[in-house]
């Protein structure tokens, strides 16, 4: 199976500017773990929901902090025509659960681990 049968289509992309909570409202209006966040300097990043709830830990006001402080900018990436176990191995190497789907274009598409457990789940699920 590949990445382009699993991926999301659903893409939310914010800018940098956008506070920690208008991220959070709109991925949680979206049902995302995480947001594209394109930066005309910095190009394409990414913020995920772990990133927000770091730096509410941290006592950081999420009405103040712009998500383009706490964006992942050393992002990697995947093609549609991945295989899942290529996207698996790339978030278990990189200790990430989401992965930001570009083709020539630019951003189709994202996956998680959940997107890969759903799709592998049928295929290897056992007998009980």
């Amino acid at each position: 199976m590949l990445v382009r049968d699993a991926m999301s289509t659903v893409v939310l992309t914010i800018g940098p500017a956008h506070t920690l909570r208008q991220a959070a409202r709109l991925m949680s209006a979206r049902r995302v773990g995480a947001a594209v966040v394109l930066d005309g300097d910095a190009g394409l990043g990414i913020l995920t929901e772990r990133d927000i709830l770091n730096s509410i830990g941290r006592g950081e006001d999420p009405d103040r902090e712009p998500a383009g402080s706490h964006t992942t900018h050393e992002v990697v990436f995947a093609a549609p025509g991945w295989t899942l176990q290529e996207a698996a191995g790339a978030m278990t190497r990189g200790g990430f659960r989401h992965l930001v789907v570009l083709d020539d274009l630019g951003p189709v598409g994202m996956v998680s681990v959940r997107d890969i457990i759903r799709c592998w789940l049928p295929a290897h699920s056992v007998a009980d």
